[in-house]
């Protein structure tokens, strides 16, 4: 009894001790800023605030309090919003957005396992009993026991496995960084997020880091082999004092040389020409990736022609990344999650190309509520919904875009345009399913279609169709694989029936079907095994031409389809040797096999590959070798840290690329032709060395990078003057064979943090070719090398961004490079009663120099959790200095004279708006 009155009597003096000092606020606003209600709480209760400004200059409060207490002012001033709010015993107040600070831990707290709850809203986190028990519910303050428990922890080693996902979302975090600093060990996650981490057993702080995602850390205690699946929450705006570093060290301790990865996040910030985020403009703005034009289909990356890019969207093969001839990306940016770019060492992995590998990976949709987005600009509309199908097991998302250009075109005057027609739409599906903890599937549906038509007179239309089937299955914490499955198909029609006469429909199709496996061990704590097999199945139809009218002359035109099968192993091993050296050794095998039916026709040896040199022909049946290519391919790199800021890297690959694309334009075009290597095309072959020096700057604030290539090309294939490439049966005497090199030097300086945000780099890069058969009458520049079409040495470009809100940012951007070069002609002559032209030597001329300024203004809506929808705004002006940058030149003949004209697409500003929401 007196234990019981005792117990009551130290309550009622500490209940009565906290009312007497805990002083009250009466308060009367009406739409005041928040600086101002901050002021008058100071001033009446003693507390300090600590706050970031910029994101709380939006709130306003409409407040009538009187004798209340702090909490619940604070309680009313954010009921809704996002903001959060905690107090410590020295009277600070720590407002901060998404999730409050911890201010005090408990003495037991590496003692305690308790399970997980949600907070309150607008958690308040003081040092009472209460409010520490509501702390020990985080998961950040849990200790988690790994393995089987012991009374002690035994000598060795054990592996802790898991997943990062989102919180909100449940989908996988991509690249995150997770580790332990004593000893320095770590990891990072694979595209489905998951990771494996062997270290000693033993007690620990794991940490985890990712771009665009808030630091987190588990306190572990690892017995031996198991499991852990950690969530991280997106970046929230901290206290002004407080710096967020995730992944920003990245480019300093990652050992993969010239990889660039891009979240949408970074994207949105690019302007572009009509309003909307477009991937491939992002990707332009790095260094050693150019375009001819901008309105260019591909990428040149590092002096490579546009075919020499492998471009992934969920594993499957895109031939043509872009909408309406390059104008629009052929990606809808509300389901996308990330990008990554290789342009040195290329993952063993990867194969058939010779330049890069664009990686483009789509979201898996909200597992835990349904949820939307979209946007409605001056040209295209576009909608995405997402959501559970199963709650936390399979989730999936569905996005259309389309446009509506055509009342633009039609309130043009010169009719050649308002009588033009241009559309384009493009359908994803994605579904994921997490069959079990160790299994797991996804499926991807793409589909694509532009059609344009010019004046009533030629038609274009063409089409790409995509598909992928992953499955993931987890052997044990230390060896997982993943198998997949694609399809990928691009078509295109081009036809006229304005003269019944000459009506034509010509139809080009391509496809090809992957299968893949893929396999991860983590052999070691020092090594990492990657190793697989893959196979592909090519399907061509060079082209097809019929008459589209009754009338028409036309003399139907069928060419012979190609088919061919291509196959590799590979092997690759991430060696750690020790905290500063890390190596990495891979081979890949791959054969290809041009196969029938077919007609194969055979030329005298030792003359060259043309028509009059013919011997005869062979015929091959279906399914029967024609010619077989095979080789090795060598990826080769080193890391090395001279400090935790500064680092150099190394890196050495070959490549071998069986398909070609077949141009004799400056710009890659929707209607150019694929061809497959044969007896006569040769497959292509690359080899690339280069070095890089990294050093983070202001404790990461700052990032600067310098890498220099040398690259090698052979059996790139160039065009013969006065050749027709469109529906030649024999087009192997149309080409011509050269040898290329590419060399160049990247700069580039990044700034992550900070209210201005962005980056600039300088690129100087040359890229000349030279005939293999150096003594042919074909041979231009008399067999000397000669520039490539996408021969641009200079290149500048800034992107900045700077936000002066949580709701106002603004972006500027700013791109200079050479001109490209260009072949004019400069005579005309008859021969055998034919009139020729004659061209000066190849690429010896360049247009004017390229540049163009962009700006941007985005308007967020307001900080409001429970709304209809959140919205945004998007103010851009493409091109502001209206510079007429030619895109093209063509030459006329007139009163016996030969004029050039040059081309500009966008000769003036073009302003658009755009409004955004998601729900």
């Amino acid at each position: 009894m007196k234990q019981t009155l005792l117990l009551l009597l130290l309550s009622f003096s500490t209940l009565f001790a906290q009312t007497k000092n805990e002083k009250r606020l009466t308060l009367q606003l009406n739409d005041a800023r928040f600086a101002q209600f901050v002021k008058e709480a100071e001033a009446q209760t003693g507390h300090y605030f600590y706050y970031d400004a910029s994101p709380l200059d939006s709130l306003k409060i409409t407040l009538q309090a009187t004798d209340q207490t702090l909490v619940s002012v604070l309680l009313q001033v954010f009921k809704g919003t996002e903001f959060k709010f905690s107090i410590d015993d020295r009277q600070r107040v720590f407002v901060t957005s998404g999730q409050a600070i911890i201010t005090q831990l408990p003495d037991d707290f590496f003692n305690l396992n308790t399970p997980n709850k949600e907070a309150d809203q607008n958690q308040y986190i003081a040092p009472t009993s209460e409010e520490q028990d509501k702390l020990l519910s985080t998961a950040e303050s849990k200790l988690y026991n790994i393995g089987a428990q012991r009374q002690r922890i035994t000598e060795g080693k054990s592996t802790l496995s898991g997943y990062v996902r989102n919180t909100v979302t449940g989908e996988p975090v991509i690249g995150a960084a997770v580790y332990i600093e004593s000893p320095s060990i770590g990891v990072s996650t694979d595209a489905l997020g998951f990771f494996t981490l062997t270290i000693p057993r033993g007690k620990y702080t794991l940490k985890v880091k990712s771009i665009g995602m808030r630091d987190t850390y588990r306190r572990i205690v690892l017995y031996g082999d198991g499991k852990l699946d950690i969530e991280m929450q997106e970046s929230v705006t901290a206290l002004k004092e407080v710096s967020i570093t995730a992944g920003r060290d990245v480019n300093i301790a990652g050992t993969q040389m010239g990889q660039v990865k891009l979240n949408i996040k970074t994207m949105k910030q690019v302007p572009t020409a009509f309003g909307e985020t477009d991937l491939l403009r992002t990707v332009l703005t790095l260094p050693g990736v150019k375009a001819v034009s901008e309105s260019s289909v591909g990428l040149n990356v590092r002096g490579g022609s546009t075919d020499q890019n492998l471009i992934l969207f969920n594993d499957a093969v895109v031939y043509n990344p872009s909408h309406l001839f390059g104008f629009f990306s052929a990606f809808n940016p509300d389901v996308i999650k990330e990008v990554e770019l290789y342009k040195s060492t290329i993952p063993s992995k990867y194969g058939g190309r010779l330049s890069s590998v664009l990686e483009i990976n789509s979201r898996d949709g909200n597992k835990k509520k349904f949820v939307g987005s979209g946007g409605i600009g001056l040209l295209t509309g576009r909608f995405a919904i997402e959501g559970p199908l199963v709650k936390e097991k399979s989730s999936f998302i569905l996005a259309g875009r389309s446009t509506y250009s055509n009342w633009v075109l039609k309130k043009l005057e010169n009719p050649s345009f308002s009588k033009s027609r241009a559309s384009f739409y493009d359908l994803n599906l994605h579904i994921n399913h997490e069959i079990n903890e160790k299994n797991s599937v996804s499926l991807m549906g793409y589909l694509s279609q532009d059609q344009f038509r010019f004046f009533g007179d030629t038609a274009y239309s063409y089409r790409n169709q995509l598909a992928s089937l992953k499955w993931k299955h987890t052997f044990n914490p230390k060896f997982y694989s993943v198998f997949t499955t694609a399809y990928s198909r691009y078509q295109y029609d081009i036809g006229s029936q304005r003269v019944p006469i000459n009506a034509f429909d010509l139809k080009f199709d391509i496809s090809q079907s992957t299968a893949k496996a893929d396999f991860t061990y983590f052999l070691h704590r020092q090594h990492t095994l990657d190793f697989g097999v893959n196979a592909v199945y090519y399907k061509l139809y060079p082209g097809t031409l019929q008459p589209a009218h009754p009338e028409s002359l036309l003399i139907p035109d069928i060419m012979e389809s190609e088919q061919a099968a291509e196959s590799a192993v590979y092997l690759e091993d991430r060696f750690d040797v020790n905290p500063r050296l890390s190596l990495t050794g891979g081979i890949r095998f791959s054969m290809f096999n041009y196969l029938g039916p077919k007609t194969v026709y055979t030329y005298t040896p030792g003359l060259p590959i043309e028509k009059i040199y013919t011997t005869g022909s062979q015929t091959y049946a279906a399914g029967k070798n024609i010619k077989n290519y095979q080789g090795p391919e060598y990826r080769v790199s080193a890391r090395y840290l001279v400090n935790a800021t500064t680092s150099l890297k190394v890196s050495y690959n070959t490549t071998r690329q069986y398909i070609h694309l077949l141009t004799n334009t400056m710009v890659m075009s929707p209607t150019d032709i694929w061809k497959l290597s044969d007896s006569y095309i040769k497959p292509q072959l690359g080899s690339q060395l280069a070095l890089g020096v990294y050093r983070n700057l202001r404790g990461n604030r700052l990032e600067l990078s310098v890498e220099a290539y040398y690259k090698n090309i052979q059996n790139f294939l160039d065009y013969k003057g006065g050749d027709s490439l469109i529906l030649n049966h024999r087009v192997e005497t149309a080409v011509i064979s050269t040898t290329g090199k590419a060399y160049g030097i990247e700069l580039m300086v990044k700034k992550l943090t900070g209210k201005l945000n962005g980056w600039v780099s300088y690129t100087y890069a040359r890229s000349l070719l030279r005939a293999n058969d150096r003594t042919s009458s074909d041979a231009p520049n008399k067999g000397n090398y000669y520039p490539s079409n996408y021969d641009k040495p200079h290149d500048f470009t800034m992107v900045s961004n700077y936000k002066f809100s949580h709701r106002f940012s603004l972006s500027l951007n700013f791109t200079y490079s050479s001109g490209r070069p260009y072949t004019p002609p400069i005579g005309k002559y008859v021969l055998e009663g034919v009139p020729r032209i004659y061209y000066a030597e190849r690429n010896q001329f360049r247009i004017p120099d390229y540049y163009r300024m962009d700006f941007s203004i985005n308007v967020e809506g307001n900080h409001k959790i429970k709304k209809l929808a959140h919205s945004s705004w998007t103010f851009a002006i493409f091109n502001v200095l209206g510079r007429q940058n030619p895109s093209s030149v063509y030459f006329r003949s007139q009163n016996g004279i030969v004029k050039g004209y040059m081309l500009s697409i966008f000769g003036q500003p073009i302003p658009t708006v755009t409004y955004n929401f998601r729900f």
